[in-house]
C-alpha cells in the first residue's frame, strides 16, 4: 500500500512540474509576442546577399515592407524579389502570435555565446501549413536569436536573427534565411551567370550543398509605425 501510495504522489509530483513548465514557457512566448506586437508596420532598407550552388546572384540593395497581421514583401532595386516561393509568408510575428499551437519547453541550447530556451511549437489546426517550429529564446532580452520551420506545402526553412538598435521592437540587424534551394524561383526574364564547380563550393557557407541555399539581409535601417500603403503588397 505504501508502494502504491508513492507510486501515486510520483506521478502527482511529475505532473506538477510538466505543468509548471508548459506554464513558464507560454509565459515566455507572451512576453517575446508582446515585444513583436509592437510593430504594427514597417519600411527597411538593407543589402541582400543570396548563395546558391551553380548560380552567381549578385548583392543588391533592397526594400523590406510588413505590415500587419501578417504581409511581408522583399524587393530589390530593380522591384524584384528573388526570395524563395513561400518564404514572404513565413516572418517571426507568424510563428509566435496567436494561441494556435502547443508550446513545448524542449530544454536549453547556446547559439555563439548565449544561453537559450529551445521551444516547439506544434499547430493544434490539422491542416495548417506550418507542421513544426522550434525557435530558439534569448530569455534576458526577449529575442528569438533562430527559427526553424517545416511547411507542408513550402519545404523548410531556418531562420538565425542577430539585434542590435531595433532590439527593443525585437527587429534585427541582421538574418540568415536558410532554405530548399527546389523553391528558388527565378522570375521570368531575369538570368544570372553560372559559376563552375570549384568557384561555387569556395562562395557557399559549411552546412549548404545544391538543395540549400542561403539568403543574408543586413539591414541599415527601419522606418517602424509610419504606415505602410496596401499596394506595396
Amino acid at each position: 500500500m505504501n508502494l502504491l501510495r508513492f507510486g501515486l504522489v510520483l506521478i502527482a509530483m511529475v505532473s506538477i512540474i510538466v505543468v509548471k513548465a508548459q506554464e513558464n514557457v507560454n509565459a515566455l512566448i507572451q512576453k517575446v509576442n508582446a515585444k513583436i506586437e509592437k510593430v504594427n508596420d514597417y519600411t527597411a532598407e538593407g543589402k541582400m546577399k543570396t548563395k546558391v550552388v551553380f548560380l552567381k546572384v549578385p548583392v543588391s540593395a533592397v526594400k523590406i515592407y510588413f505590415k500587419k497581421p501578417n504581409r511581408l514583401k522583399i524587393k530589390n532595386e530593380k522591384g524584384i524579389s528573388f526570395v524563395p516561393k513561400g518564404a514572404v509568408s513565413i516572418n517571426i510575428s507568424n510563428i509566435v502570435n496567436g494561441e494556435k499551437y502547443t508550446a513545448l519547453d524542449a530544454g536549453m541550447d547556446k547559439i555563439g555565446n548565449t544561453a537559450v530556451r529551445v521551444v516547439k511549437l506544434l499547430p493544434t489546426d490539422d491542416n495548417a501549413d506550418i507542421v513544426l517550429s522550434t525557435i530558439y529564446i534569448d530569455e534576458a532580452n526577449l529575442l528569438i536569436k533562430k527559427a526553424k520551420t517545416t511547411t507542408r506545402e513550402n519545404g523548410s526553412y531556418e531562420l538565425e536573427m542577430t539585434y542590435g538598435k531595433y532590439s527593443a521592437y525585437g527587429l534585427p540587424d541582421k538574418i540568415i534565411f536558410t532554405f530548399n534551394t527546389k523553391e528558388y524561383k527565378l522570375p521570368k526574364g531575369i538570368t544570372f551567370d553560372f559559376d563552375d564547380g570549384e568557384s561555387a563550393k569556395s562562395n557557399i557557407p559549411r552546412g549548404l550543398n545544391k538543395n540549400k541555399g542561403q539568403a543574408e539581409i543586413i539591414f541599415d535601417s527601419y522606418i517602424i509605425n509610419k504606415g505602410v500603403s496596401d499596394a506595396v503588397f
